[in-house]
């Protein structure tokens, strides 16, 4: 038993020094050669734009890379690159009621993402990344919401962001 235990460890030593890629507990799979990233300005080209939304999206894309990778943001051409703009922002009634009233609205945002990867192509891409929110009709965006104290429409967008740049994570570092 002893034996087969020390070969066992053994394998999976070599096994695990040998590979060139570097995972982590996020189950990024990001070659060892890269130790940089950089995040350019999502700027905004949808027809209906929210002011903070370009900053919230870029910001967030890059505080999820620093605090889920050991890789350092620097302004461009990092090892991994991203750039892209924010495309879609509505607002679109659902849920329509006899009365032809909606009983729901729906906050769409749409996010055109191009990743470069300069240690392996393969993996580059440029794609949309789609999320939404439902909320009551009802609801006013504007009003404030009582337990952030911010506006209902800015709670909606950090949802929705936060989606967004999850989905941008697991499509360019990690490999399920």
């Amino acid at each position: 038993m002893y034996d087969v235990l020390k070969y066992f460890l053994f394998f999976v030593t070599v096994t695990t020094s040998v590979n060139c890629t570097m995972y982590s507990f996020t189950g990024a799979s990001i070659p060892a050669e890269a130790k940089t990233i950089s995040v350019q300005y999502f700027s905004n080209k949808a027809l209906t734009v929210h002011p903070t939304l370009s900053y919230t999206f870029t910001e967030k894309l890059k505080d999820y890379f620093i605090e889920q990778t050991s890789l350092k943001l620097i302004k461009s051409t990092g090892d991994l690159e991203f750039s892209g703009e924010i495309v879609s922002y509505q607002i679109k009634p659902i849920g329509i009621k006899a009365d032809e009233t909606a009983s729901k609205n729906r906050l769409n945002i749409k996010v055109k993402v191009r990743f470069t990867n300069h240690y392996d192509s393969n993996k580059n891409f440029e794609e949309q990344f789609n999320r939404y929110r439902d909320y009551e009709s009802s609801l006013n965006l504007s009003d404030e919401d009582i337990d952030t104290g911010e506006s209902i429409e800015v709670n909606l967008i950090k949802e929705i962001v936060n989606e967004l740049v999850e989905d941008v994570f697991n499509k360019a570092v990690v490999n399920w």
